[in-house]
């Protein structure tokens, strides 16, 4: 099963939550670039490897992490 995360980067703050509570480490921050708060956000490094716990969306206080499962391709 495949998953894709998205993120909401101009309201994330930052605070880390989501890459502390993923269990496989896919989540960091992307100090490329910042939002308009002037945070690093938070991006997905390895998208292929998700296994769609929701444990990054269940932690985020700002709920800006989106989940969706995605067909699978015959």
């Amino acid at each position: 099963m495949k998953f894709k995360l998205t993120f909401n980067s101009e309201r994330c703050k930052g605070c880390g939550l989501c890459i502390h509570f993923c269990p496989k480490n896919l989540l960091d921050f992307d100090t490329s670039v910042f939002n308009g708060s002037g945070v690093h956000p938070v991006y997905m490094t390895d998208q292929a490897s998700c296994i769609g716990c929701q444990s990054c969306a269940l932690m985020c206080p700002d709920a800006i992490i989106t989940i969706e499962k995605l067909e699978a391709s015959a």
